[in-house]
């Protein structure tokens, strides 16, 4: 896996190696995967490479993730920090615009980017998009993840283990429950979102997808999306849990949505 080195990361609090996968070699117009709180193998892009040929797809690891600096800064902000460390990565690379597609916490660092630097960003794909800062329906999904990391199952120890390390890998799972916990007793009960209340000053082209059985989206915050972004084009999946592009059931109707969405500014050759 390649590398950029980051003088200083927002994220790590200091120095860092950020590693990332070209998932399509030869060149293309840069799109950029940011993986959810767990990293990214629980939810890897496997299916949807067909559908990216001609795209540049990067998947950079977040400090505290993978083979990239550990451990990261987590807590209420976290999100925020992510964003600026990801605009430090694209210009580490000299990608000054691209595509940026996130999933779960990678979507709430990618609506953040698209807030506070919409000259980098030629769309937004955001996908399981976290809304409510108060997570009501997940607080027990969260203080699970800090007090028995253990009890994610055994498929995601394995995975986890295998990407983050057999002795890291709980660290960074209660990091994350904690810092949701932190984000809820944080959380403006007037504004009650994730975004300052900025959602709806988002101008660039934006594609949001749920699945329908997603345990962690309520189904208000959908609502609450729909009325922030009326231009973006939403779309649930009935079939999807919380991962539609990576689960068998879900991942053809999943590309066939992204697929769609780019047509209109990558037709004929997306270069």
């Amino acid at each position: 896996m390649p590398h950029i080195t980051l003088d200083y990361s927002p994220l790590a609090g200091s120095r860092s190696e950020i590693y990332y996968r070209e998932l399509n070699h030869g060149g293309g117009f840069p799109l950029l995967f940011l993986h959810g709180g767990w990293g990214y193998d629980i939810y890897p892009l496997d299916r949807q490479l067909a559908m990216l040929n001609g795209f540049a797809v990067l998947t950079p690891d977040r400090s505290g993730y993978g083979r990239s600096t550990k451990p990261a800064v987590f807590g209420s902000d976290f999100h925020r920090r992510a964003a600026e460390e990801t605009l430090r990565f694209l210009d580490g690379l000299h990608i000054d615009r691209c595509l940026f597609w996130g999933h779960s916490d990678g979507a709430v660092i990618a609506a953040w980017i698209g807030l506070v630097a919409p000259e980098r960003c030629h769309g937004l794909i955001l996908e399981s998009f976290h809304y409510n800062c108060q997570k009501l329906s997940s607080r027990a999904w969260f203080e699970g993840m800090v007090f028995a990391p253990e009890s994610v199952g055994d498929r995601a120890r394995e995975v986890l283990a295998r990407e983050h390390g057999e002795h890291y890998w709980r660290e960074l799972i209660r990091s994350e429950g904690q810092s949701w916990l932190d984000i809820a007793r944080s959380c403006n009960s007037i504004r009650g979102d994730l975004y300052d209340g900025r959602l709806s000053e988002l101008t660039v082209r934006v594609l949001i997808i749920y699945g329908a059985r997603d345990p962690h989206i309520e189904p208000q915050e959908r609502d609450a999306v729909h009325r922030e972004l009326p231009n973006a084009s939403l779309h649930v999946i009935e079939a999807a849990g919380h991962s539609p592009h990576s689960k068998s059931s879900s991942a053809e109707e999943c590309g066939r949505i992204i697929h769609d969405w780019l047509l209109p500014s990558f037709a004929p050759d997306r270069t």
